[in-house]
């Protein structure tokens, strides 16, 4: 049985897809972010940075925390999505440093912020843009992220491009990336994954 302390966040959902994907069982403990649960003493034990997700593997009492080392883990325990260590790492590693980071501030300055800085807004807009682009060149001579098969870098991907809608750049007008986008929204692990409530949350269309 796996713990796992999540938020209903990109990064949340890519552990919840994950354990789907992997058919692994699995208890959901909520972490509500607005109320602050991520800064209690109990959850800073596990989470040394206050961030979701972190899961709690019963099996062998080990706590990972950061949602690129978990998929890692889950990937390696598993046997899945981790075929091509070397260019899935890079890929998943791209995700997490780039790709995430700077969707994330653009739904801060474009999404929760509006009007509060035009240099924000206009900064994280242009590399998000640059995103998107980039995105679809590699979709247009690979299958998937990291190659012709689908990855633990696909899984940390599409649940920040699942928020095309916050992002107002037009998903449609990147025909590569939108149907990787689209094959991977009809997978069953996901569209459960995506709803790791059970609420009936729906993967927004392009």
């Amino acid at each position: 049985m796996i713990e796992l302390y999540t938020a209903n966040t990109p990064n949340g959902k890519k552990i919840s897809i994950m354990l789907e994907e992997i058919g692994y069982e699995y208890n959901v403990n909520t972490i509500d972010l607005n109320k602050g649960d991520q800064f209690n003493p109990e959850f800073k034990k596990i989470s040394p940075f206050s961030k979701i997700p972190v899961i709690k593997d019963q099996e062998n009492n080990k706590v990972i925390f950061e949602s690129g080392a978990i998929l890692i883990y889950l990937a390696e325990k598993s046997g899945k999505y981790f075929d091509d260590k070397n260019i899935i790492t890079q890929w998943l590693m791209a995700q997490m440093g780039y790709v995430g980071p700077i969707l994330g501030q653009h739904h801060q300055f474009h999404h929760y912020n509006s009007g509060k800085s035009e240099f924000g807004e206009q900064r994280y807009f242009k590399i998000s843009t640059s995103i998107y682009k980039n995105l679809d060149e590699r979709l247009l001579v690979s299958k998937y992220l990291a190659g012709e098969n689908y990855s633990i870098a696909d899984i940390a991907t599409f649940p920040w491009i699942a928020r095309h809608d916050w992002h107002d750049i037009g998903l449609k007008n990147y025909k590569n990336l939108c149907r990787w986008y689209l094959e991977i929204s009809e997978r069953d692990a996901v569209i459960k994954g995506y709803d790791y409530l059970s609420k009936g949350e729906k993967i927004p269309k392009p």
